[in-house]
């Protein structure tokens, strides 16, 4: 079983390479973030006719959204965080129905932040903290869960393409990185270093200055799994192939494979 979480920053704009990369990956499971779209403009018929025929859908115009498709039924979808008042689409917890058992799939759009000390990143760590709550409750009630979406948070120096030159800037600060490892001290497991991986393996690299090109990049889409999935994970990669189209999303699916 393999699930991919994938930051596409506009389906609208980047239907063609959602198709095209899940023709040549057919994943299980896909999850998709920044649909900048709301529920009705999904593309619910071309993406069944693509063979995801349960598709989990928390759309919101112009920004965010998110959304679950899948190969296997999908049940007990929840919005947003529980409890957490947030009029941003940002959160889809669900059930996959698998074959080889359910599993619970948390799948977010995290808050960007903007900058240490402004009001969007006060707004972050109150949503880090409300999330951490739904998670250590899904967790409560779900065995096997995996949390992954867009962090907006390189976790680790090695995440970050100028560690030094960007120390406590957004995506690096203490409280960020600190959230973090809260979430794994839930009994979360970050699949992507379970193995080695080449140096400078990042997800996102800013569309100026060359940035792909150069690699000056960060690794902030993440894929977390419960440790009663930690045994059954086989692989957990980047790919950068979309991130080389014509007009691509700034960030690349990572995939995990169980």
């Amino acid at each position: 079983m393999k699930i991919t979480t994938w930051n596409v920053n506009s389906l609208t704009a980047r239907l063609q390479h959602v198709l095209d990369w899940t023709a040549a990956n057919p994943v299980d499971v896909l999850c998709l973030q920044e649909l900048k779209l709301t529920d009705d403009k999904f593309p619910l018929d071309v993406l069944r006719a693509a063979g995801y025929e349960h598709c989990a859908v928390f759309g919101q115009k112009t920004y965010n959204g998110v959304a679950v498709m899948s190969r296997h039924p999908l049940k007990d979808v929840v919005r947003n965080i529980t409890g957490f008042e947030d009029e941003h689409s940002r959160l889809l917890s669900v059930t996959v129905d698998a074959p080889a058992g359910a599993m619970r799939v948390v799948n977010g759009y995290f808050v960007n932040g903007q900058e240490p000390g402004s009001e969007k990143f006060a707004y972050k760590m109150k949503w880090l903290d409300g999330l951490r709550e739904h998670v250590r409750a899904e967790m409560a009630q779900h065995e096997r869960l995996v949390l992954l979406g867009d962090f907006n948070v390189a976790p680790e120096d090695r995440d970050s393409f100028d560690p030094e030159g960007l120390r406590e800037t957004i995506h690096h600060t203490t409280e960020e990185r600190t959230h973090f490892r809260e979430l794994l001290s839930l009994g979360l497991v970050d699949s992507f270093r379970m193995f080695e991986q080449p140096e400078k393996s990042f997800s996102w690299w800013d569309y100026r200055m060359l940035g792909y090109q150069k690699n000056r990049g960060l690794r902030i889409d993440h894929i977390l799994v419960s440790e009663a999935l930690k045994p059954l994970v086989k692989a957990c990669a980047v790919d950068r192939t979309p991130r080389k189209w014509k007009q691509p999303s700034d960030h690349a699916p990572v995939t995990v494979e169980f």
